[in-house]
């Protein structure tokens, strides 16, 4: 069974580990360094693949499960890669009550994916969440910045094939 929260296969290029490694080189010396590093690795490639923290762990000559440690527990670092649509499904307990589990099914069901994958062309990636802040329209799914409220599960395929086009 393929894995289907890293479908993408890593694809850094030279440029982005010359990026990466002149940064690593201007903060290597200073105290508290991991945190801006990292900062910045996830801005070079838009998350953390296994390969850059490999990168930063033996140019910082720290163990790995160093850098993972850090990379994991913070909230602001993802590990997988986003697609070019990045929908977010509200899981707060009044979109939950309304049947956001549902929409994310339906999510799950129309892409072939789970939450925190990507789809194997890169098109769209799928994260559940806490709060959007759009209470009142529960239950919510947000596609970039784009907002979709009181949402069935048969609504689900239309709008997702709307980005498709």
């Amino acid at each position: 069974m393929p894995n289907t929260k890293t479908a993408v296969p890593f694809q850094g290029t030279k440029e982005q580990e010359e990026q990466l490694r002149r940064i690593i080189a201007e903060y290597k010396d200073t105290p508290g360094a991991t945190m801006p590093i990292l900062q910045a690795a996830q801005s070079i490639y838009g998350y953390l693949p296994e390969e850059v923290q490999i990168i930063i762990a033996e140019e910082l000559d720290v163990p790995l499960s160093e850098i993972y440690g850090v990379a994991s527990f913070y909230a602001q670092f993802t590990l997988n890669p986003k697609g070019k649509y990045r929908i977010s499904v509200c899981l707060g307990t009044a979109c939950y009550v309304k049947g956001a589990a549902n929409i994310l099914q339906a999510i799950k069901d129309k892409l072939g994916i789970e939450a925190g994958g990507i789809t194997p062309d890169g098109l769209f990636s799928l994260d559940a969440c806490r709060c959007v802040g759009a209470c009142g329209l529960a239950p919510v799914m947000m596609i970039n910045d784009e907002v979709y409220g009181r949402l069935t599960p048969k609504e689900v395929g239309p709008i997702l094939d709307k980005y498709r086009e």
